[in-house]
């Protein structure tokens, strides 16, 4: 018989005591997502950690449970756990909603796919639960880098067919200038100059997420905030609040300051420009939040922490007709916008290898910016 000292450290790993089990499943604990073993009648003999983290309960407690307790409709679920133990197939597939310790009395299910697996040892089973909108922000955040990638090239390519044109025509234009002696004529080659330029910035802008980060030093996100604020408030001095709401045990990370500080700025400017209604009443807000979440995938890289910064607004939020195009070039939800403030926000966080993701309607509009942190 084991101690119960060595009974409780196998409930603590997430496995039951006294019940033989295949080796190698703390490996489990690495994943993001749900992994548990169970017997043919559903008695949970195994989860990891992000079980343990999603349904609010200890693992010992996990462990004292059948598995077809934690769902809202358990039928389907029990007949294919048994199918499958019994290795009528090998695997099955299905959509449930899973019950959250911490929600069971408001009744806030949680959308999963289930995986039911056989395993070769004893008619075990091995069941995986994907979150449904976990699933679905990967697929999101994969098409949004390779519109990204498409982009870059896109850009890249458009913006040398036109830079090398312009430099031709201001030249043009600057001789025709001087020869001319009329001065009705000399404001035209003036307009053809300026006009010029203009769109040399613009092409330089286009240009700019292609230049690499200068990961010269350790950054603090907070003084990247701080500075964005101070930026923004020089700007807006009335009728607009930037509330901060700090975690300052967020640690520093390698990084390039000058352009995070770009992608905040990007962002919180934004907000300050659609909140010119509220900035007139005084009751115009932009908020800044810091958090560190654990056990993240970004860009289908699993990282264990990652820097959360939240930058909201209480704006009339962003028209659903552009919501889903609000990172591609040239694309604004405001007259006179280049559309080029949010594509460059984009390009500079995943070149700190994070992603921004955006919740919006109106009253309440959400940038979250995702950095991985050592």
């Amino acid at each position: 018989m084991r101690k119960a000292a060595d009974t409780g450290k196998l409930a603590s790993q997430g496995v039951m005591p006294d019940v033989p089990m295949p080796s190698g499943l703390d490996a489990f604990d690495y994943l993001a997502t749900m992994v548990a073993v169970v017997d043919p009648q559903g008695q949970c003999l195994f989860a990891n950690a992000a079980f343990e983290e999603v349904l609010g309960l200890s693992r010992r407690s996990l462990l004292r449970e059948s598995i077809f307790d934690w769902f809202v409709d358990p039928i389907l679920l029990k007949g294919v756990v048994l199918d499958v133990a019994n290795n009528e197939f090998a695997t099955s597939r299905l959509q449930a909603e899973l019950k959250r310790h911490t929600h069971i009395a408001t009744g806030d299910p949680l959308p999963i796919q289930v995986i039911v697996t056989r395993l070769d040892y004893k008619d075990l089973v091995l069941i995986e639960l994907v979150e449904v909108e976990q699933q679905t922000k990967q697929e999101r955040e994969e098409r949004a880098l390779d519109q990204v990638q498409a982009n870059k090239e896109l850009i890249r390519n458009l913006a040398h067919e036109i830079k090398n044109p312009l430099g031709g025509i201001r030249g043009s234009a600057q001789l025709l200038q001087m020869e001319l002696e009329s001065k009705s004529l000399t404001e035209y080659t003036q307009v053809i100059i300026h006009e010029a330029d203009r769109l040399q910035a613009l092409v330089d802008r286009l240009l700019a997420p292609h230049r690499s980060p200068h990961l010269v030093g350790d950054v603090n996100i907070h003084d990247v905030c701080e500075r964005v604020r101070t930026l923004i408030l020089a700007e807006f001095p009335r009728g607009l609040k930037v509330w901060r709401d700090y975690d300052t045990s967020i640690p520093e990370f390698r990084g390039d300051r000058e352009q995070l500080i770009q992608a905040v700025l990007n962002i919180a400017h934004n907000a300050a420009q659609v909140l010119s209604e509220r900035i007139a009443t005084g009751d115009a807000l932009i908020t800044l939040r810091t958090r560190v979440a654990r056990r993240v995938t970004i860009n289908r890289h699993l990282y264990r922490l990652a820097l959360v910064l939240h930058i909201g607004d209480n704006g009339p939020g962003i028209p659903e007709s552009i919501r889903e195009r609000i990172f591609y070039p040239l694309v604004s939800g405001r007259e006179g916008g280049s559309g080029l403030g949010l594509t460059l926000a984009q390009t500079f966080v995943q070149q700190h290898q994070g992603t921004i993701e955006c919740e919006s309607e109106p009253g309440h509009t959400v940038f979250k910016i995702l950095i991985p942190l050592p």
